[in-house]
């Protein structure tokens, strides 16, 4: 198959509307939810012994169900996560490593989908990018990156999920991802690394999809733009059942407060600044008994749970 494709990005920056859009190519497969389990069983594959022994590649499979039983169980619409009979099949076809196995089962997925090659999509990931490239060397990156603002208003609706309770480490992640992203994409050849913004796929999303398909060397076709809605009742994102909405941005100007704005340019206004989003304080930073507050009651919350 083709290079694979990774979407990565801050959480709440519209990667999921992103994955969602690329599946609804002919040719692109993309679980519907993330994976998570890439990085911890690469970075551990020691443990797992020899894959060319079936255990030991059951073990594995049991691994990616303890870390992701909802992506392996209901998010893999090509297959069906039978560890006895995927873990026979992998070792009769002479795989034999952790690298190759998670290749297996995404390439899998995408033959049982009809699709001719997989994307994946877990924001995390961004961290990684140069373990993922150790991994797939030729991957693809495709970094969305959206006011962090917004970003921040998203992660608090869903603090208990991201274990995020206030603005000020709300500005610390999106910051974190977003130049740890862009610091290896630096390093990356044009046909490695593509960066776009939120803002422009939503006010555009014909064009911009167009400059995506350009970059994975894909032709664009419609169905991306009139991607598939979600049915689901209980999605995290309930923009996915309707369709693109061009005024989803900028609602940190009504629904933030001036302190909460204040915060968050403080600790991330040079990062907006450098990707086009003005600011509206002079950003400066907080007097440190205010940081070390924000930082108790984020640990505190943190360890409520």
């Amino acid at each position: 198959m083709k290079n694979p494709i990774f979407v990565v990005g801050s959480g709440r920056s519209g990667t999921t509307l992103l994955q969602r859009m690329m599946r609804s190519h002919s040719r692109i497969s993309s679980p519907t939810g993330e994976s998570h389990f890439f990085i911890p069983l690469y970075e551990n594959r020691a443990l797992y012994g020899d894959l060319t022994v079936v255990e030991n590649v059951k073990k594995t499979l049991e691994e990616m169900r303890r870390i992701s039983r909802e992506y392996v169980e209901e998010d893999l619409k090509g297959l069906a996560f039978d560890v006895d009979a995927l873990a026979e099949e992998f070792t009769d076809e002479g795989k034999n490593n952790m690298v190759a196995l998670i290749s297996w089962l995404m390439e899998k997925n995408a033959t049982g989908e009809g699709k001719r090659r997989w994307l994946e999509k877990t924001p995390y990931y961004i961290l990684h990018m140069e373990t993922i490239l150790e991994m797939f060397p030729d991957a693809q990156f495709i970094h969305i990156i959206r006011d962090g603002r917004d970003c921040a208003l998203s992660m608090l609706q869903r603090k208990h999920d991201l274990k995020i309770f206030n603005t000020y480490h709300a500005a610390q992640v999106w910051k974190q991802y977003v130049e740890a992203g862009q610091q290896t994409g630096k390093q990356l050849q044009a046909k490695q690394y593509f960066e776009l913004r939120y803002e422009d796929l939503i006010d555009d999303p014909d064009k911009t999809m167009r400059r995506i398909c350009e970059f994975i060397d894909e032709k664009f076709e419609p169905s991306m733009v009139q991607f598939e809605k979600s049915k689901d009742p209980k999605s995290k994102t309930p923009m996915l059942s309707k369709s693109i909405q061009k005024k989803n941005s900028e609602k940190w100007r009504d629904r933030m407060s001036n302190w909460s704005i204040r915060v968050f340019e403080s600790e991330a206004g040079q990062t907006l600044k450098e990707n086009g989003y003005p600011l509206t304080t002079s950003c400066n930073t907080l007097p440190a008994p205010v940081l070390a507050v924000y930082k108790i009651h984020e640990r505190y919350n943190r360890n409520l749970r």
